[in-house]
């Protein structure tokens, strides 16, 4: 077994168990528990890895961000994962349009840097926004723009990589002088060059090659290793460009050098106005037939969705608004864009594809979409993938047939055919992706904890790849051969050309530590899935109802391994803060999900959730919840953490930080009787610093100060003599009621101000208890308010309430915890953030610009992760934006890090201000003078004030300070 001490790296091995779980799968449907996770830093430490894996028998896989569809990154050696430290973008050449990488670097976050030289690398995969480009060299990956800018093989200029005897090279373009100087070297670099070139020299091998291989149109051919584009190339193909062995290491899956640099092609940008076509159509078949008429059009993407998509999106949180264009039901739709300087031009090639489609009777709808809603659409195909994890059950649409390519001459008999195939198996297959390049991604629904549905995913792939292979396509088209598709390649290639793989293989990797199993050599493709085979579904009770997912341990399988979590602070969005501060794959949401699904099937313990590696996983977990939205699949870690930390809890105890954060509520209703005394100990250094000691506090921390409500009833009289409004039940929560009350005043105000009639209820939301795990005293307070609520709450009134975290409690876990469920349902229909009340309210025309102050004033909003997760930010900014001279934006912020107690807590307070850093603080300090920075959660403004010295308001004070008001008054 592998020791630390064995390796002296620079970066860092892990082998412990937590680390091989997480490390075990990645987007597929497979698993292997690696021996050792190592994140090495330079390429010595690469070097040290392949030795030693060369001394004791031991393979390498390499990793970047693992969002690998079939089965790449598994394996039972050390996995390599040069995600976190070889990240540079080293050069960019703009005269020569090139960019000198590593692999680490994120594809998306390459672009925003190449925009400055008004450069980009093409190749545009769904998950441009985590994928790496290492891992893209790997994959050979395409992506959406592939009609127009190609694979990644045909960007890749130069690589630097590292042998498997250790030797470092230089793979790139070969004149005849310099490929006679390699062919002459007396090391592993030399005998690859010879062999090679003696392997493929023979003009019968080489047409061997060609008469197999998948036709040379498709662009998207990834089957094996390349050698039929090697064979274009001198010295094979006199009138060929020079030999570059960068062609046949893309694809190769990592399976015959380690690459740690690479030289790309780039583009210029794209043209700058954009029109797209969504066509809908009434089946798969009229989809199709359209594909090559509209191919004719110099298209920029070509992109397909179909119905069971398209349904996914209903319900995603993140993707409903991205519905807007769709009118009716279409059986399909086809994403179809146009890209010009010309602006008139765009408008008459736009006319020119709409007019063909409309001659040809294909389709029953044309929406035309412009500027910012074609990124919308663009967003809702990208989502594809992980959508589709969003089916509830066991029965999942399985990767196994999903990256097929056909010419577009054959696509519309190639999928015709396949569906008659799937008809056999009683399948509805998923259609969707990449139609003008002649590939489909399509899906079987299949349930891999079943034998029966097992043999059908073998028997399913074995019939398409003969049908792959009957139009001369490829299998592998853009997601590679991994561990799915390698057992087809002798059926694709034929058992010649199979015998020249190996070779090469064996070539590059005589002792074969690089990444086995994967291309040649393979495993059964049914062999080492992530689920055990009809194994007996372990029984987990739990306290929250986990009813819509069919139990907890299929609420941590709805994460399919795509990696969203992933994307950094650089990506719009909040998920995951953690991993944005630490960027270790530990503190993302997939990793948590891992965690949860190895040990709720594989611990013998009575309490599956008793063990220290799910606490510690869970440790850095903001309990954000971006993850439930933001998450393809819904994946909503906040509430599985406070079912893990009371399940946890009950076999381990609490300690007395624990209660004293849950509890904080309780203390604060103590406390508030004297306000003065313990903010005096709380700004004293001497006794807040012994506090802190005491619970656990970071004493770099600001203890808030009490600030009480004091207001028992509304209507002391205001500048609306006439209530003409419906009227609110202004929810006082635990946090307004202690520590915010002054914000709980102006809300009354306003309220009362723009003439509606206010009811004030005091409550406690248990959201203190929900995030310490103590579920059973949070169910407590969520029947008691809900039993409270029934007589108040009607069809003519709703519940308002100031803080997120609080009130949106009622419209998220209250559900999964009251005993009354109809009533909780009923309860969180009615159940409003103010600004959504305001913002309603503004849409009605029961409140005016006219109300308020025409003074101009620049405003920055920073929004609670849980609007933002379970609500909508945009209502802050529309109700901010209601005064006439107000210029409102919203802070691209992320979470702020403070995430109620997480942030005082002395083992997390780097973390926390560490992700208050990133985005938050600086946009902040960036802030002109004057400028209202708006904050609607109580922890974020305290935080903002922390990390940059200045105070935040409320949306709510910041409208009742804009107010016309005919008089001020002060609540007693």
């Amino acid at each position: 077994m592998l020791k630390s001490d064995d390796l002296k790296l620079e970066g860092k091995i892990i082998f412990d168990d937590l680390y091989r779980n997480i490390y075990a799968t990645d987007a597929s449907v497979y698993r292997k528990l690696p021996l050792a996770v190592a994140y090495p830093r330079t390429k010595e430490d690469i070097k040290k890895l392949i030795a030693y894996a060369g001394k004791e028998g031991v393979s390498l896989i390499p990793r970047t961000a693992g969002t690998s569809l079939a089965g790449q990154c598994v394996g039972e050696g050390i996995v390599m994962d040069v995600s976190r430290y070889f990240t540079r973008i080293i050069q960019v050449n703009k005269e020569e349009k090139t960019v000198d990488v590593e692999p680490g670097v994120i594809r998306d976050e390459l672009n925003t840097h190449l925009h400055l030289y008004d450069l980009f690398f093409g190749p545009n995969t769904s998950t441009s926004n985590r994928c790496m480009i290492g891992g893209m060299v790997g994959n050979n990956s395409s992506g959406t723009t592939s009609i127009q800018y190609g694979v990644t093989r045909d960007k890749v200029l130069e690589m630097e990589a590292i042998l498997s005897d250790g030797s470092e090279v230089v793979f790139k373009s070969l004149n005849a002088e310099e490929l006679q100087l390699k062919l002459q070297q007396d090391d592993l670099e030399g005998k690859i060059y010879r062999e090679l070139c003696d392997m493929l020299e023979p003009e019968d091998i080489r047409q061997q090659i060609r008469e197999a291989y998948p036709k040379p149109v498709i662009h998207r051919r990834n089957n094996g290793y390349a050698l039929d584009e090697i064979i274009r190339l001198k010295p094979f193909e006199p009138e060929g460009e020079n030999l570059n062995l960068c062609k046949l290491i893309c694809g190769s899956e990592g399976t015959l050098a380690f690459i740690t640099r690479i030289k790309l092609r780039l583009e210029d940008l794209p043209p700058k106005h954009s029109v797209m076509i969504a066509a809908h159509f009434e089946s798969i078949a009229e989809c199709l037939r359209a594909v090559v008429p509209v191919m004719e059009h110099d298209l920029f993407t070509c992109e397909m969705m179909d119905k069971v998509i398209l349904d996914c999106t209903r319900n995603n949180k993140g993707q409903a608004a991205n519905r807007f264009f769709i009118e009716g039901d279409p059986m399909a739709i086809l994403m179809l864009e146009l890209r010009s300087d010309d602006e008139e031009m765009l408008e008459e090639r736009k006319n020119s594809l709409v007019s063909v489609l409309l001659r040809s009777g294909l389709g029953y709808a044309y929406p035309v979409l412009y500027g910012d809603d074609i990124q919308k659409a663009l967003e809702l195909r990208k989502a594809g993938l992980g959508l589709l994890g969003n089916i509830v059950g066991d029965k999942k649409a399985v990767a196994c047939i999903e990256d097929t390519a056909v010419a577009l001459e054959d696509l519309a008999s190639y999928i015709g055919e396949f569906s008659a195939l799937m008809k056999k198996y009683d399948q509805r297959a998923v259609y969707y992706a990449h139609a003008g390049a002649g590939e489909l991604h399509l899906r079987p629904i299949l349930n891999l904890k079943s034998s029966e549905d097992v043999a059908m995913f073998r028997q399913i792939t074995t019939d398409v790849a003969h049908l792959v292979k009957k139009y001369n396509g490829s299998l592998s088209g853009e997601h590679g051969d991994g561990m799915v598709r390698s057992e087809f390649i002798r059926l694709m290639l034929g058992e010649d050309n199979y015998r020249l793989l190996v070779k090469v293989k064996s070539l590059f990797d005589p002792e074969g530590i690089f990444n086995p199993g994967k291309i040649v050599n393979p495993a059964p493709m049914d062999t080492s899935l992530r689920y055990e085979k009809d194994r007996k579904e372990p029984e987990i009770n739990t306290f929250l109802d986990f009813s819509d997912t069919e139990g907890i341990l299929r609420a941590t399988e709805q994460c399919n391994g795509s990696g969203d979590c992933r994307k950094t602070h650089w990506s719009a969005g909040a998920m995951c803060p953690s991993y944005h501060a630490t960027k270790d794959e530990k503190d993302t949401t997939r990793a948590r999900a891992n965690t949860l699904r190895e040990f709720l099937t594989q611990s013998p313990k009575e309490n599956r959730f008793d063990h220290g590696e799910i606490k510690e996983v869970l440790d850095l977990c903001l309990s954000c919840k971006a993850c439930s939205s933001e998450c393809p699949s819904n994946v909503d870690m906040a509430t599985l953490k406070a079912e893990s930390l009371y399940q946890y809890q009950k076999a381990n105890g609490t300690s007395i930080r624990d209660k004293a954060f849950a509890y904080t509520t309780k203390l604060n209703s103590i406390t508030a009787v004297f306000p003065w005394l313990i903010n005096g100990v709380y700004r004293n250094v001497l006794t807040s610093g012994m506090l802190k000691r005491i619970v656990g506090i970071a004493p770099e921390r600001s203890f808030p100060p009490l600030k009480p409500f004091k207001k028992k009833t509304a209507g002391n009289g205001t500048a609306s003599s006439v209530k003409t409004h419906a009227p609110v039940i202004l929810f006082i929560d635990e946090f307004t009621r202690y520590l915010d009350g002054n914000v709980g005043k102006d809300a009354v105000e306003l309220l009362e101000g723009l003439g509606y009639t206010v009811t004030l209820f005091k409550g406690e939301s248990g959201r203190t208890f929900i995030s310490r795990g103590f579920l059973e005293q949070a169910a407590e307070i969520a029947d008691k308010n809900i039993k409270d609520l029934k007589g108040m709450v009607t069809e003519e009134s709703v519940l308002v309430g100031l803080e997120p975290s609080a009130v949106l409690s009622f419209r998220d876990e209250y559900i999964k915890m009251a005993k009354d469920k109809e009533a909780a349902r009923l309860l969180a229909k009615r159940t409003l953030l103010i600004e959504e009340f305001l913002a309603r309210e503004i849409q009605k025309g029961h409140i005016s610009a006219s109300q308020f102050t025409s003074e101009a004033r620049q405003v920055k909003i920073h929004n609670h992760c849980h609007q933002k997760a379970l609500s909508d930010q945009k209502v802050t900014f529309d109700v901010l934006n209601l005064p006439e001279n107000y210029k409102v934006t919203i802070i691209n912020s992320g979470c702020c890090g403070m995430a109620g107690s997480f942030g005082y807590e002395k083992e997390h307070y780097k973390v926390s201000m560490k992700v208050g850093e990133l985005r938050l603080f600086p946009a902040v300090r960036r802030s002109e003078e004057g400028t209202v920075i708006a904050a609607n959660g109580t922890s974020c403004r305290h935080q903002i004030l922390d990390g940059t010295g200045i105070r935040a308001k409320h949306p709510v004070t910041v409208l009742r300070e804009a107010l016309r008001m005919e008089r001020e008054y002060l609540v007693g």
